[in-house]
């Protein structure tokens, strides 16, 4: 089954008007060329409705957080879902592995925030991955089931008909370490493995995004395996020359 490329840049808490103008100019300026690829960006909060209103042709919001509450409420500080979809988002990260680590979110409440926000008609990035101890403990594929399969056990796996799947191994964030292909592609294929042991037909659709330190020098060595569908870009996300490189690399595979 085919499955388009996506790249998604998660702009985490970076960025200034001024800045963001910049970094969306120079996206708008290679858009075109890369039309068999879906584009992402992921402002801060704050940024959205500015970004959005600048969003180059062909290139769709999300947003990185949004509360578990299906109602609005007196929960301040929260983002609800219809807010988001209201400011233009399609997407929104859940279970990063940021607010997993720093803000001690759960697999059950990633969970919850992913059942909320495809019930406010977003469609979840959901990431997931080990962190370093855990990998060299042999428990990989151990916390990528538990972690996936918390949402398999709340939603149901036909809700995978509409969400996206991220593996970000923790260790290789912001390190500038990076999984090799041949680690990378057994964790994808892992994923999309769970996947089919329910529906082979949605596994077959489902895009798996690579997310761990994905740069221009790495990115066709890493979409070139058969189960990375793209990527969840961090730094190479702020530089519109790197975001778009690792599209055309992308576009490129796409062609072939």
């Amino acid at each position: 089954m085919t499955r388009k490329y996506l790249v998604a840049g998660n702009w985490k808490m970076n960025g200034s008007l001024k800045a963001n103008a910049e970094l969306l100019a120079g996206i708008a300026a290679q858009a075109a060329s890369v039309p068999d690829v879906d584009l992402l960006v992921c402002p801060p909060s704050a940024y959205l409705e500015s970004v959005g209103k600048a969003l180059p042709a062909g290139v769709q919001l999300g947003a990185q957080n949004l509360s578990d509450q299906l109602k609005p409420g007196a929960f301040t500080g929260e983002l609800h879902g219809a807010m988001l979809t209201e400011l233009g988002c399609r997407y929104v990260l859940i279970g990063h592995s940021e607010r997993r680590a720093l803000y001690h979110e759960t697999d059950l409440k990633a969970a919850e925030k992913y059942r909320t926000a495809q019930a406010l008609g977003l469609i979840p990035v959901l990431c997931i991955g080990e962190t370093l101890d855990e990998r060299e403990a042999g428990s990989t594929e151990a916390v990528l089931r538990r972690q996936l399969e918390a949402v398999i056990d709340l939603c149901g796996i036909e809700s995978f008909k509409s969400a996206v799947v991220a593996y970000e191994p923790v260790w290789a964030i912001g390190t500038g370490k990076t999984a090799s292909p041949q680690q990378a592609q057994a964790a994808h294929a892992f994923l999309r493995g769970l996947l089919a042991e329910r529906n082979a037909n949605i596994a077959g659709s489902t895009q798996l995004l690579y997310g761990g330190s994905c740069k221009p020098d790495n990115a066709h060595e890493l979409f070139s395996c058969a189960d990375i569908d793209g990527g969840l870009i961090g730094g190479a996300s702020l530089k519109a020359a790197d975001f778009m490189a690792i599209a055309a690399a992308a576009q490129a595979l796409a062609k072939a």
